[in-house]
């Protein structure tokens, strides 16, 4: 069926066009651009905060231009002359929203509610070359960029995603250039590599940045056609052959955990370190929300369940009581105690779905943090000063004191419990788990014991829970009841449902970039939970399955997308009729 040129909706165009205005608007009203004018990715002029306006338009227009997918007995469309005319036009709304706002501000004050809207956020905007000539800057600028990002489709599809990837990998050494000159540092080529590649603090040079695009670009078009081959002979093999290949990647992985502290230095072990903990906590809310389907916002009750457990069981300035026990010798009356938890918790909740369980759940959250905090347990958890004293986890005459020496214990204890997810995943347990979350009702006719499911979720999400938290009692080496904040179950969950709910990958990608990136890029930190946000609609529109989906998972969600398509193709073939039940 011959292809005919894509002719995007107009009236899509104007609206997605102002609303990239409006969001330029806000990302500049809200102190985002100008704190981010600061940081420089390339230099001398390419620096965060131009990059983050020119992504609105960019992206916008990508979004108005791009054809509709290909569905077998429609007649395929492929982008034409109009599509860089809407990814203009888009880009022209854009700037002429921002032109606006601009001009407004020059002759309004706003600062009494827009603290943010200051003179140099203005010269910001205006590129420094006054109103008049920086609005037709702004024009020219956002038609360019806009047809830029229209342009995108005009690649063929072999090289695209190359071209988009080197780009993103670029803006990623740029970003990350703290972590990745320690990396050369740590590997010994620092001295040679890093004047290449950076300017000082300043970012990439131009001949790097260079350099790196083409790196990208050549990797990723090398792995392009091999992609595809590699899933279906991953598919295809055999378990013993699947088995090998796990093998391979876990000595793989041991190897790099094994050297990670000496290349990265104690700052950046100790940002692997924070990430780390997060990844014990997101494995178990990942069993709850992930296998069983259970939506806990009070997860952070089980963490700090396991850190009080452990700091009571093992600090000498323990309240009432002192049995100074060891670490390890701790870890079952933690677990036990976590246990008990999640009964209290799973117990009433057991004939509750959806938002009523996590509205229920985030209550008992915040009654953990608000007991840990009260006076009247304050003999026993110290209240508001909570407990100071935790004592370092050793191994015989060897003590873990620095944040190189805690990344093993984390890691090592993560690989433990990376395995058991693993194991009940593919168990009789996980199957039964999965099957509560795709309908309750069906899975309770089918023989799966509802109670006994749900409650096993819980103590095993509690538990894994539990570990965490424990070990960020004894690595910071005191816990107070502010540390157990709603924040942290947030936090969690946007790992596992960024990464992907029931995607053991997925939970570590999300822990690692969620939680790791932040602490590594400052300039983000003010803006974090709204950039949170941002990604959660991003990834609920695009790709609600997260970003390393796991295989079933994936097929439920697009199950509708799947039978939409049958429709269609029904439709182009003149039966609309429903399909005859069999």
């Amino acid at each position: 069926m011959a292809a005919r040129f894509h002719r995007p909706d107009p009236r899509r165009t104007v609206v997605l066009g102002i609303a990239g205005g409006l969001t330029a608007v806000f990302l500049s009203a809200i102190g985002m651009v100008e704190e981010f004018i600061k940081r420089s990715l390339v230099d001398p002029e390419v620096v965060l905060g131009y990059v983050t306006i020119a992504l609105v338009p960019f992206v916008f227009a990508y979004v108005v231009a791009r054809p509709p997918p290909v569905r077998e007995g429609i007649a395929p469309v492929r982008p034409g002359p109009l599509t860089l005319a809407a990814g203009a036009v888009a880009g022209l709304l854009t700037a002429s929203v921002v032109s606006l706002f601009v001009v407004i501000t020059t002759e309004v004050n706003v600062r009494g509610v827009l603290q943010n809207v200051s003179p140099p956020l203005l010269e910001t905007l205006t590129f420094h070359r006054g109103v008049g000539q920086g609005v037709v800057w702004l024009l020219v600028g956002g038609t360019l960029i806009g047809a830029g990002g229209a342009a995108v489709h005009l690649i063929p599809a072999r090289y695209r995603r190359p071209v988009v990837l080197a780009v993103v990998w670029v803006l990623i050494f740029g970003l990350l250039q703290v972590l990745i000159a320690q990396i050369f540092r740590g590997l010994k080529v620092g001295d040679t590599v890093n004047p290449f590649l950076y300017k000082g603090s300043r970012g990439l040079t131009i001949h790097g940045a260079i350099t790196v695009w083409i790196a990208a670009f050549l990797i990723a078009l090398s792995l392009e056609g091999q992609r595809e081959a590699m899933r279906r002979r991953l598919a295809e093999a055999t378990p013993a052959v699947r088995r090998n290949y796990m093998l391979v990647g876990l000595a793989v992985a041991l190897l790099i955990l094994a050297v990670t502290p000496q290349i990265l230095g104690n700052f950046l072990s100790e940002v692997l370190d924070l990430a780390g903990i997060f990844l014990l906590m997101a494995l178990g809310l990942n069993i709850v929300v992930g296998y069983a389907g259970l939506l806990d916002l009070g997860y952070v009750a089980f963490f700090a369940v396991g850190a009080y457990t452990g700091a009571v069981l093992t600090s000498p300035s323990s309240p009432e009581w002192n049995p100074a026990f060891t670490f390890w010798a701790a870890i079952p009356f933690i677990m036990v105690a976590a246990a008990l938890a999640g009964i209290i918790v799973g117990t009433p909740v057991l004939r509750m779905r959806g938002d009523y369980l996590a509205i229920v759940t985030l209550g008992f959250g915040e009654i953990a943090r608000i007991l840990f905090l009260s006076d009247a347990l304050k003999p026993y958890f110290g209240g508001a000063q909570g407990i100071i004293r935790v004592p370092n986890i050793s191994i015989g005459p060897v003590e873990f004191v620095t944040s190189q020496d805690f990344f093993y214990i984390i890691y090592a204890l993560a690989i433990v419990l990376i395995y058991v997810s693993w194991a009940l995943q593919h168990s009789r347990v996980g199957r039964a788990w999965m099957a509560m979350r795709e309908d309750e009702t069906v899975a309770e006719v089918m023989g799966v014991n509802i109670v006994a499911a749900k409650l096993q979720a819980f103590i095993i999400g509690a538990i894994l829970a539990s570990l965490g938290g424990a070990l960020f009692a004894h690595k910071i080496g005191s816990i107070f009841p502010h540390s157990f904040n709603i924040v942290v179950s947030i936090t969690v969950l946007m790992c596992v449902i960024v990464g992907g709910m029931g995607s053991i990958p997925g939970v570590i990608l999300g822990a690692i970039v969620l939680v790791g990136a932040p602490e590594l890029l400052r300039e983000f930190s003010e803006f974090k939970f709204l950039l949170y946000g941002a990604l959660l609609i991003f990834m609920m529109q695009m790709k609600p399955e997260g970003l390393i989906p796991s295989r079933q998972r994936a097929q439920e969600l697009h199950q509708d997308e799947a039978a939409q398509d049958a429709w269609l193709r029904r439709e182009a073939l003149g039966d609309t009729e429903p399909e005859p039940a069999k």
